[in-house]
């Protein structure tokens, strides 16, 4: 596995940890070679069989090493598949695809999300998009088949790149504790009516929040929103709610202790709102929805596939008149919106940790075992 994680190297307990946790338990071995790490070179050993390596070079020469590195590990330890996360400059994938055609091990190709697709906030995006597609027109002949996390989205793209449907593998990767997100389970106050939690970056769209909090204002609806996360354009932002007149609404937090906390704010939170321009989930409206807070977000990710219907929240376009016109529809009325949210919780169920995870690991071992069968015929 060729992975940019850099939290569980260094000995972080992070996202790609706890996912590793249960997904190393269907495999004998996992190995998983990850960028330089500051300081001596050394293999990390977790959860009993995972291995991680970071590597001895530079990132321009990443792809290099993957194969020479990975060709070791395989020659000693047998692989029976290569897994590749992919991104940027796709150096995993383009490392990976060697070790693959040198070794005939299948690749899968993990592509969660592309930078400016649906929507590019910049022209770095716009870059990074087609920089994406010439690596999926390059790769799509070279790999076993294109792991995707979303029904809807990156099936299309892939199909209009000239990707053949049997080679595009839906495994979402929502893997979600349902003993920490879990609607109220006693009467619980609401504090807020709109919550949003992510990095605040262009691609986020949070200006577009605040712009349609602040037509919804001039609507005689005065909306509490907190904004919970931190980033480059937080100083921007808050700038932006003082121009609309509506700083005294928006509460900023750059820090939520832990998961438990950030679920008794998804709770405590009327509708959870995403504005974004691409995503491949995202994973905090999900969490949001698990907790039985429905959701407003622009048609990203999986949200396409979640709240299409209008049963478990709304789908809003990328403009803020929708956006506003969205979150009125869901908050106005509160039986209806207490019916979105228990929607919503039904919807989710799928991302429940140990079922993801099965899903995941069984669907990689299927593609294993097909690529070995058709060698051998």
């Amino acid at each position: 596995m060729a992975s940019g994680d850099r939290q569980v190297a260094v000995g972080e307990r992070g996202p790609f940890w706890s996912m590793l946790r249960y997904f190393s338990t269907f495999f004998e071995r996992v190995d998983v070679l990850v960028p330089p790490q500051p300081g001596e070179v050394t293999t990390l050993r977790v959860h009993d069989n995972v291995h991680l390596h970071p590597a001895s070079v530079k990132r321009a020469g990443m792809a290099s090493w993957i194969d020479r590195f990975g060709g070791e590990l395989v020659a000693e330890h047998g692989h029976r598949l290569v897994v590749s996360h992919d991104y940027g400059t796709f150096y995993n994938g383009r490392g990976a695809a060697r070790l693959s055609q040198r070794t005939g091990i299948p690749l899968v190709s993990e592509l969660h999300h592309i930078p400016g697709h649906p929507v590019a906030a910049d022209a770095r995006e716009r870059l990074e998009r087609l920089m994406a597609r010439t690596y999926v027109r390059w790769a799509r002949r070279r790999v076993a088949a294109f792991r995707v996390v979303n029904d809807t989205e990156m099936p299309e793209l892939l199909a209009r790149w000239g990707v053949p449907a049997e080679k595009v593998v839906v495994l979402p990767s929502q893997y979600l504790d349902f003993e920490i997100f879990h609607p109220p389970r006693r009467e619980t106050a609401i504090e807020r009516d709109v919550v949003f939690v992510g990095r605040l970056v262009a691609n986020k769209g949070v200006g577009r929040i605040l712009d349609a909090l602040a037509m919804l204002s001039g609507r005689g609806k005065r909306l509490r929103a907190t904004m919970v996360g931190k980033g480059p354009e937080k100083e921007r932002l808050a700038a932006r709610a003082a121009a609309l007149g509506i700083a005294d609404q928006v509460e900023w937090i750059e820090w939520i202790d832990g998961p438990e906390e950030l679920a008794d704010v998804y709770r405590t939170s009327r509708v959870c709102v995403c504005a974004s321009t691409c995503e491949g989930g995202p994973r905090f409206t999900v969490e949001a929805m698990a907790c039985g807070t429905p959701v407003v977000s622009t048609p990203v990710g999986v949200m396409t596939d979640l709240l299409k219907d209008g049963t478990a929240g709304r789908l809003a376009g990328f403009d803020v008149v929708s956006l506003a016109d969205a979150l009125e529809d869901v908050l106005t009325h509160e039986g209806r919106r207490r019916d979105r949210g228990a929607e919503a919780i039904r919807r989710v169920q799928p991302y429940e940790y140990h079922a993801a995870l099965e899903r995941y690991a069984r669907g990689l071992i299927t593609i294993a075992e097909e690529s070995a069968c058709s060698s051998s015929s």
